[in-house]
């Protein structure tokens, strides 16, 4: 029988959050969204996306030559998409751990662009890294469209 700082665990990676992990922004294997002011009320789809390790750091690239590391650029997130470990291609956290770890130190390299080369391109590349979903071809339209249909808000 688990104990309970095991279920505590299990929680954290297999279900909804608990709510101290909200409160430390805490998600294991999620994309996370916050708003952007002024841009967002206008275009409400527009926002700012980072992607979080399997301990639930979350990175999110913020500015050119810039990664943050749990300190998003636009404030805590509003919105997460939890996605399946079991989806990465190779040995799941992992290799999910080391995509995120590549993809940051590769946008630490690079100007910020608000069109074409920007935070949801550093996301799409971690998964691309990772072959997320079994695909290379993750970019900036469908992780817009699929954190919109597949995010939820946080409570």
């Amino acid at each position: 029988m688990a104990e309970a700082n095991d279920t505590d665990v299990m929680m954290s990676y297999h279900g909804d959050f608990p709510k101290n992990d909200r409160k430390s922004s805490r998600y294991p294997f999620c994309i996370v969204w916050t708003p952007i002011p002024i841009l967002t009320w206008v275009l409400p789809f527009i926002g700012h996306m980072g992607i979080c390790t399997s301990a639930g750091v979350i990175r999110d690239f913020a500015g050119s030559y810039f990664v943050s590391e749990d300190n998003m650029g636009f404030g805590r997130p509003t919105k997460y998409w939890k996605l399946d470990v079991d989806k990465v291609c190779g040995n799941g956290a992992a290799t999910w751990d080391k995509a995120v770890h590549d993809a940051s130190e590769e946008y630490k390299c690079r100007p910020h662009n608000l069109c074409f080369d920007n935070c949801h391109s550093h996301v799409a590349m971690a998964l691309n890294l990772m072959r997320y979903d079994n695909s290379t071809s993750w970019n900036m339209v469908n992780l817009c469209v699929l954190s919109l249909t597949h995010g939820k808000h946080v409570r």
